[in-house]
C-alpha cells in the first residue's frame, strides 16, 4: 500500500510540472488546453487518421526506449497502473510525440466494473487518459483500499471501475475513457469508439 503523501510546492507548481523538463510551457498548456475540453481533445492520437487506419493501434510501456514489446492483458499485475503509449503498427514507434497521447492500463476484477465501463475494457484490462483533468499531471498510483486511481500533485482520486469518475480533490472531470479490444493476444486501441468522457 503507497502510504506517500500529496507533493506540495511552496509556489503556485504541481509537483508534476516542476520535475518536467518542460515546466510549465507552451506545450503544457496546450496539455492543459486539450485535457479541459476532455474526450477525443484529450487524445491526438486519435485524431490524426488513426481512427481510420487499417494496422491495429497497440500498446506498449511509455518507459520502453527500443525493442517495444505490445501488451497483453497477463502482462499487467492486477491492480497496478502502467503508463503506456499507443503503438504504431505501420511505423513500428510509438505515438508519443504528446504527452497528450500517454495513457494509463489498469487491469481490475471484471465483476466490479459497472456495466460501461466492462464494456470498454479487454480481458480486465481498463485504458483511461493518464494526464489529471485537474492541471495535466500523470495519474499513476492505485490505491487499494479505496480502489481508486490518484493524482498526487493535487490528490484528485477517479474511480476506474465506474467510468474514472471524480471521487475527490479538485479535478472536476473523470479521465477520458480509451476502448480496448484483443488483437490475438494483444491489447489493441478500438479503432470505431473514440475516448469518452468517463460513463
Amino acid at each position: 500500500m503507497n502510504t506517500k503523501t500529496p507533493c506540495r510546492t511552496p509556489s503556485s507548481t504541481c509537483c508534476g510540472c516542476a520535475a518536467s523538463p518542460e515546466g510549465s510551457d507552451v506545450s503544457r498548456r496546450e496539455v492543459l488546453k486539450r485535457v479541459s475540453l476532455g474526450g477525443i481533445a484529450a487524445l491526438p492520437f486519435m485524431t490524426e487518421g488513426a481512427l481510420a487506419q487499417s494496422a491495429p493501434l497497440l500498446l506498449v510501456d511509455a518507459d520502453a526506449e527500443s525493442n517495444f514489446k505490445p501488451l497483453r492483458p497477463e502482462d499487467l499485475t492486477l491492480g497496478k497502473p502502467l503508463l503506456v503509449y499507443p503503438f504504431d503498427t505501420k511505423t513500428g514507434a510509438p505515438k508519443n510525440e504528446s504527452r497528450a497521447n500517454k495513457l494509463v492500463l489498469t487491469r481490475l476484477p471484471e465483476d466490479q466494473m459497472e456495466a460501461a465501463t466492462k464494456a470498454r475494457s479487454a480481458g480486465g484490462v481498463l485504458a483511461y487518459s493518464a494526464l489529471c483533468t485537474h492541471q495535466a499531471c500523470d495519474v499513476k498510483t492505485w490505491l487499494a483500499k479505496e480502489k481508486v486511481l490518484v493524482c498526487f500533485c493535487h490528490a484528485s482520486k477517479f474511480d476506474l471501475l465506474n467510468g474514472a469518475k471524480v471521487v475527490d480533490g479538485p479535478a472536476s472531470k473523470p479521465l477520458p475513457a480509451v476502448s480496448l479490444k484483443l488483437e490475438g493476444e494483444l491489447l489493441s486501441i478500438v479503432p470505431s469508439s473514440p475516448a469518452s468522457q468517463g460513463s
